[in-house]
């Protein structure tokens, strides 16, 4: 894979994120040197004359509270915007995959108008909104209504990206948390504008980036470039400095290409097999075995005597945390 265009945009596309998320937190009032105080009348909550529903406003109290569990002040701050954006960023990225490949149920694109489309040329999900309106647990004659109005457009694409998040929680919770998780207030705005944060991923990151590869460079290797990507101008501010907590992530966590797990898988597991079943046919699918040296009979002893009369690896914790890297192989 060319990871040039990967590694020009994603340094960029987390400014721009953080800047986004900046900006909505500022309009549920909440801002680096304080946060503004919040009212609940009935079913409305008032914050700085504006006007949100009164779960809006619960939602807010978990994005404060999470401030002050990151330490408060400015840096609590800070911590907490770099958090959500990569957690907006992760997500929109995780939607471009699926949609790019057609692993979206409802089988129409959310982020783009279709194959190799510019941003700016439409989003096929929004010619189709009543179609998926049930698919996504939407109401579906509210969507109706404001595809009839003409003039909603952002708040019927809000509502569907965030149906689509909602349903991908099911599956995927690790990466779109729960139903009502209150991240969702901090989904930037103007996202169909022409400023739009989307305008880069679209354009920038060239579809076949996306696609499906081959074995030896697998089907996910995008998402983990534009993570270390992500945070490769982070990495290099703290390098060399005391790291601090926060840090850490930035500071130590690199991406593995696949065939560099292969070659560790293969040359452990794979070994380990081999010792115990020397005649197995998987030997010919690990391309980045290598053929131990011979050894003397006496070492050759000693390897039979701690060798396994048989592997197990649905049984042997040991083994089972390698299970996915060998279903490659098979």
């Amino acid at each position: 894979m060319n990871t040039n265009k990967l590694k020009a945009y994603a340094p960029k596309a987390r400014l721009a994120f953080m800047d986004a998320v900046r900006k909505r937190a500022a309009v549920l009032g909440i801002y680096e040197d304080h946060i503004s105080e919040a009212s609940t009348q009935g079913t409305d909550t008032l914050i700085e004359g504006r006007i949100f529903t009164r779960r809006q406003g619960q939602q807010r109290q978990q994005l404060v509270k999470r401030i002050e569990a990151l330490g408060g002040g400015k840096e609590g701050y800070n911590q907490f915007i770099n958090e959500m954006a990569f957690t907006w960023f992760n997500r929109f990225t995780a939607i471009r995959y699926m949609e790019i490949n057609e692993y979206l149920d409802h089988g129409f694109r959310v982020l783009s108008k279709g194959e190799n489309a510019q941003f700016g040329e439409g989003f096929e999900i929004l010619a189709h909104a009543a179609d998926v309106a049930e698919d996504l647990d939407l109401n579906k004659s509210e969507i109706v209504q404001m595809v009839l109005a003409g003039d909603k457009e952002e708040e019927l694409f809000r509502a569907l990206l965030l149906g689509q998040c909602h349903q991908l929680s099911r599956i995927m919770p690790f990466m779109f948390e729960k139903l009502d998780d209150a991240t969702e207030l901090l989904l930037p705005d103007n996202l169909i504008k022409t400023d739009s944060i989307l305008k880069d991923l679209i354009n920038d990151l060239p579809e076949d980036n996306w696609k499906d590869f081959d074995e030896d460079k697998g089907q996910i290797e995008v998402i983990g470039w534009l993570y270390q990507f992500y945070i490769s101008e982070h990495k290099d501010a703290v390098i060399g400095k005391v790291v601090k907590k926060e840090d850490i992530p930035a500071a130590t966590q690199l991406f593995t290409p696949n065939w560099i797990v292969k070659y560790l898988v293969q040359n452990s597991l794979g070994r380990q097999w081999l010792a115990t079943y020397p005649n197995s046919e998987l030997k010919d699918k690990m391309e980045y075995y290598i053929t131990p040296a011979e050894q003397s009979s006496d070492v050759i002893e000693q390897l039979k005597a701690i060798t396994p009369n048989s592997i197990n690896p649905e049984k042997n914790q040991s083994v089972r945390p390698s299970l996915r890297q060998w279903s490659h192989l098979s």
